[in-house]
Parts: structure tokens; C-alpha cells; sequence
């Protein structure tokens, strides 16, 4: 079998995937950003940015991890030049990180034309070294590999979701980090989590993020429960938090993390996604590409996205595993799934089995092997208004 490769880079950590990011740094310059990377649209030039005129910490830091994530080998900032973004900032931070970068300010480039043809030449030059730049041998234990789960219905839970929580800990055996996310789709989870946890103080921390998390949906009298997920079968948020949970395998809980976070080791880490403090901001995801953009931000090299109903959507920066739970749907939308867990069901699988394939999906990621969500060029991405406190001490326990 062939080893998996990666992209060297100065932290230590390892990409498979080189691609030249074009981050928009406010909405008014998202038009000249999409435009710069038409032409490379093909060619891993992926469009990312935060549309608020505000500042923002959590955007901020979103934007510094995404642009130095190991699946990133230069970046081009696009900024229309009066916004709040502290784009000198971010410029400095992926310069210390040894990558290539350009900050392209349209008012002072000239206005629209003179912008573009000044980043596309950025991204031509850069996507020419990148195309020649040396892999190294990279170990399943350097994977950091988020889940979610999104048009889910009554087979999630049943199929797909168990299936990406058996790869999760056949990865995490092999030194991998695994990240779990949605605190707001574990209500009720929350005390089998903690029994889970390496340590007691973690556990608290896991049952006050849900705690959290409940306070603030209650707030906004609307929970993480959607209409689509009613009319596939799904009843509760109680039954939609079991199918949720069970992403997360059987392997002790290492630790909990928030948006930005990286995990400092193999293991498993629940991503605490709802703001803390106040509710400020309303919904806090949007929707699952929000969650996706979170956990790329915390290092994941890839995301495993299990869906029941059919979603399409793939992520720019980290490809995306689409595990399709239903058989019926997988049929219907071959063309967008990677894994039929739906086989399952139908008794054409075990469990085991698709878990092993799942597995070995993502190591194959490391061997140059496309999802189909980069094969159809899905690159979506979202980055709203958030606020976040650091982690305790609890959260990591050493």
C-alpha cells in the first residue's frame, strides 16, 4: 500500500492538499476575491473571507488558523481597504508561518480590473512553486479529522453516524485526533460524555458546554432541530442528539476545544460551538458549513460529513468525506457520496466495515485520492459574528 505524503510545514505539522488561499476581508471585496480565482478554479485556489465591516476576535482568529492551516501554501489577502479587518495583522501571521503572501488593497490597487489582474498574476505565480514543491512521508498519527452531520433523517443515527464514530476510532488507535462538534445536537448526551473523559474535571466541562448550550437555544426559543429533519423521520432533538453522539465513537473523551483550538495530541475532542456569554449573535451555526469552517480552523485535514436527506456541499481548504446513510438517497445521489453507509441497513455491510472503509477513504486522502465533493469543485465556506472565552485548564488535561 502507498504511504501517505504531505506538505512540510515550518510548525511541524504536515498538508494534504497545497492550496493557494484568496481571503476576502469584508464583504465589498468578495466580488474581486471570486473573481481572482475563477480562472483556477480547478487548480486548488479555494475563496474564503469574512464578510462584517466590525471587528471581531473570533473572525480574527478563524482567519489566522484557516490561512495557516497545513492544507494552505500561500495566501493572498484581499481587502477593500476601509474595513475594521486587521488585515496587516493577519498578513504578518502567515508571513511567520513561512508561507508566500500578498495583501491587495483594491482602493489603493485601482478599483476593480487593475485588482484582479494583480491577484490573478499573485495566484499564477504561486500555484507554479506550489505545483513543484516536495512531499514527505506523513503518518496516520499527524491526521487531525473532524465529523458533522447535516441533512440528517431517521437513518443518521442508525448508519452513517455510527459508522463515522467506528473510522474515528480506528484513526484515533493509529495516534490520529479526532474532533466531534455541536454542542447544541447533544442535549441529553451530555452525562454519557462525561463518563467518558479521561479526567472528572473534564468531564464538568463537557455537561457545562451542553448546560451552555441548552441556555442559549432556550434563549432564542428555537433548538438545533430542523423542519427537513422532521419530515425524514427524526422526532425529537433528544433522538437527533443520539444519532449526533454516536459520530463519536466508544474512545475516551480527550478533551474540549473551541473554534480556533488546535488539539495538542492524538486522541478525542469535542468542539464546543456555541458563543459563550450572551446571546449576541443569534443562531449559533448558521448553518453546516459554519460548523465545517470551525473545524478546519482547529486543523482538520479532512471532514467526515455524514448526511441522511442528501447534502451536497464540500468546504474549501479540506476536502469532505460525504457518508450517505440512507440507501435509498445514495442511489438517487451517487454522483455527490463517497461512502454508502446505507448498505447497512440493507445488510450488504457491517458496521465494522464501513467504518474500515471510511478509514481507509481518508488515508487514501494522503495518497492523492479526490472526494467528490473536489471533484465537482464544492468549495463552499461562511464565517459570521461570534464571541468566544479560552479554554480552562480542565479543558486539556495533560
Amino acid at each position: 500500500m502507498i504511504a501517505m505524503r504531505g506538505y512540510p510545514r515550518s510548525d511541524g505539522r504536515k498538508g494534504i492538499r497545497n492550496t493557494v488561499v484568496v481571503g476576502y476581508l469584508v464583504e465589498c471585496a468578495h466580488h474581486v476575491a471570486r473573481e481572482i480565482a475563477i480562472p483556477f478554479r480547478e487548480a486548488d485556489v479555494h475563496v474564503i473571507g469574512f464578510p462584517g465591516c466590525y471587528p471581531n476576535a473570533y473572525a480574527e482568529t478563524m482567519m489566522e488558523r484557516l490561512c495557516t492551516h497545513p492544507n494552505v501554501g500561500a495566501v493572498l489577502l484581499v481587502s477593500l481597504g476601509c474595513e475594521s479587518f486587521n488585515k496587516y495583522g493577519l498578513e504578518r501571521a502567515v508571513r511567520a508561518s513561512g508561507r508566500p503572501v500578498k495583501t491587495l488593497v483594491i482602493q489603493a490597487a485601482g478599483g476593480t480590473r487593475k485588482s484582479i489582474a494583480e491577484g490573478r498574476d499573485f495566484v499564477s505565480e504561486q500555484r507554479l512553486l506550489l505545483d513543484e514543491a516536495e512531499m514527505v512521508p506523513m503518518a496516520a498519527s499527524e491526521l487531525v479529522v473532524g465529523t458533522v452531520c447535516g441533512g440528517s433523517d431517521g437513518t443518521s443515527g442508525i448508519t452513517g453516524n455510527p459508522a463515522a464514530g467506528r473510522a474515528f476510532d480506528l484513526l484515533i488507535a493509529d495516534g490520529a485526533a479526532c474532533i466531534f462538534e455541536e454542542t447544541g445536537e447533544l442535549i441529553g448526551c451530555e452525562h454519557i460524555m462525561a463518563a467518558r473523559a479521561v479526567t472528572p474535571a473534564l468531564g464538568a466541562e463537557l455537561e457545562a458546554s451542553v448546560a451552555k448550550a441548552a441556555r442559549y437555544y432556550a434563549t432564542l426559543g428555537y433548538g438545533s432541530f430542523a423542519a427537513g429533519n422532521a419530515d425524514g423521520g427524526l422526532t425529537t432533538i433528544e433522538e437527533k442528539s443520539m444519532g449526533a453522539y454516536a459520530k463519536s465513537g466508544a474512545s475516551p473523551i480527550s478533551g474540549l476545544i473551541k473554534p480556533g483550538d488546535i488539539p495538542p495530541r492524538g486522541g478525542l475532542y469535542l468542539l464546543d460551538v456555541v458563543p459563550d456569554g450572551e446571546v449576541r449573535f443569534g443562531f449559533p451555526n448558521i448553518n453546516d458549513n459554519a460548523e465545517i469552517a470551525e473545524l478546519i480552523a482547529c486543523g482538520a485535514h479532512a471532514v467526515l460529513f455524514v448526511t441522511g436527506r442528501g447534502s451536497v456541499v464540500g468546504s474549501a481548504i479540506s476536502p469532505v468525506v460525504k457518508i450517505c446513510a440512507n440507501p435509498e438517497t445514495f442511489r438517487r445521489m451517487d454522483d455527490d457520496m463517497d461512502i454508502d453507509a446505507g448498505a447497512i441497513l440493507e445488510g450488504r455491510a457491517t458496521l465494522d466495515q464501513v467504518g474500515a472503509a471510511i478509514r481507509d477513504l481518508v488515508l487514501d486522502l494522503g495518497r492523492g485520492k479526490r472526494t467528490r465533493s473536489e471533484a465537482l469543485a464544492h468549495q463552499e465556506f461562511i464565517l459570521t459574528y461570534k464571541s468566544f472565552e479560552p479554554i480552562g485548564p480542565a479543558c486539556l488535561p495533560t
